[in-house]
């Protein structure tokens, strides 16, 4: 039988300007071409811009996210992350209640810093884009940076950046189909 996720709710959260598009986009295109509801969070609900050209208006802000509801909550990266998302309380919350109860975290590229701040990856493995930074964020947080493009370690998924955007969308898949009881798969 083909896969299919309906019925199956994913979040993208995005900076407002700056994200990476096919870190984004791509995954977007994945979820939904197996029937995920997919919405687009932000600290607005403006457009949002990103640094290779794209835009999206997002759904909802990231305040208004409800983990109950969500399967996934997914983290794109680009330059704008650092500035409007690492340190975004509201973004460490849902990140953290996501944890709490067992939801799949998807965090790419410069992103794969916010698990680390949001105190969720200790003891644990995940990538993210080399960049001398988010390395120190992750050693600061005991989380241990593996060198690879995608990364699971329990409930959390962590791409190292743009080019393994497909592969980290993907994996998240895998990882929701795993979790989803049998009859919800036919």
């Amino acid at each position: 039988m083909e896969f299919s996720l309906d019925n199956t709710e994913i979040v993208l959260v995005a900076a407002p300007e700056g994200f990476r598009d096919e870190e984004l986009f791509v995954p977007e295109d994945v979820f939904s071409g197996v029937g995920a509801f997919v919405l687009t969070a932000s600290t607005t609900k403006k457009p949002i811009y990103g640094s290779q050209g794209g835009s999206t208006l997002p759904d909802l802000h990231i305040e208004d996210i409800k983990v109950d509801s969500l399967n996934a909550l997914v983290i794109a990266g680009g330059k704008g992350a650092r500035e409007h998302l690492w340190h975004n309380e509201a973004l460490l919350r849902k990140v953290r209640e996501a944890n709490e109860k067992g939801k799949v975290i998807g965090a790419i590229c410069i992103s794969g810093a916010i698990p680390a701040i949001a105190g969720i990856m200790r003891g644990r493995r995940g990538t993210v884009y080399p960049d001398t930074g988010a390395l120190e964020v992750l050693k600061e947080n005991g989380e241990t940076y593996v060198n690879e493009g995608v990364v699971v370690d329990g409930n959390v998924v962590t791409g190292a950046g743009p080019t393994y955007a497909k592969e980290f969308a993907e994996t998240i898949l895998a990882l929701l189909k795993e979790r989803l009881p049998a009859a919800a798969q036919m």
